[in-house]
């Protein structure tokens, strides 16, 4: 049954060597709000690409998303677009908003075996991300969409891709998502997950988890606290 705690037993973690962080709302909180920035970027492209107003723009990328796993893919699909093009225009971002953890940097630092990064956006993105948190360095490898030949989370394929690619034993690995769809097959595949949701939403959570308890059965952990949850298997 999913652990709705952030001070999980060090033993559920005994046996992870290799540590796999997607990015955007999980290695940053949500209420930061980061993405925004790129939604609204995404809704512009959109909106060029095919000269419609803002309000029809959104309301298509928000399909292609929920049906292809990202905007991307919708567009590389149904209009043949240069995804380079499209991952510069959607990432040009102010990170500003970020601001160094040193705190979280000393959990991943202690985490033994290496630490992967694993991305529907692009290494750049990632790479400015994990830099402006000021945790870069404590990272072995990015995978990104780009390796992912633009096939986004939640595909199996994908996931299969990075395990092969990066020599990771998936018995032996733990995941880190703001998705949930996006821990079902890492899951399977054997990962211990962990499931990070906007803070102080806990009793949110716990009423969640009663109204679907069986059918979450792929999520191990949730903390709205990443650096808190890391420091206890390490601590």
């Amino acid at each position: 049954m999913t652990k709705i705690d952030r001070t999980p037993d060090k033993a559920d973690f005994q046996h992870v060597t290799d540590w796999v962080f997607d990015l955007d709302n999980t290695l940053y909180p949500h209420h930061v709000n980061l993405f925004a920035q790129i939604d609204k970027n995404m809704t512009a492209y959109v909106a060029a690409l095919l000269q419609m107003e803002r309000e029809e723009a959104r309301k298509l990328q928000k399909q292609y998303y929920l049906d292809h796993g990202t905007t991307l893919q919708g567009l590389m699909i149904h209009h043949g677009i240069d995804p380079n093009d499209f991952l510069e225009k959607a990432h040009s971002i102010d990170y500003t908003a970020l601001t160094p953890q040193p705190e979280l940097g000393e959990a991943i630092k202690a985490l033994p075996g290496r630490k992967f990064i694993f991305t529907n956006g692009s290494v750049k993105h990632a790479e400015m991300t994990a830099e402006a948190l000021g945790i870069l360095e404590h990272f072995d490898d990015i995978f990104d969409i780009v390796a992912a030949d633009y096939v986004p989370k939640p595909a199996q394929a994908t996931y299969d891709k990075f395990a092969a690619l990066k020599r990771v034993e998936t018995s032996k690995a733990a995941m880190f998502e703001d998705l949930p769809r996006n821990l079902t097959v890492p899951k399977a595949l054997g990962m211990q997950t962990v499931l990070l949701v906007p803070r102080n939403l806990e009793e949110t959570v716990v009423e969640w988890w009663e109204k679907t308890s069986g059918e979450e059965d792929h999520i191990d952990f949730v903390t709205d606290d990443l650096a808190a949850f890391l420091g206890k298997i390490t601590g």
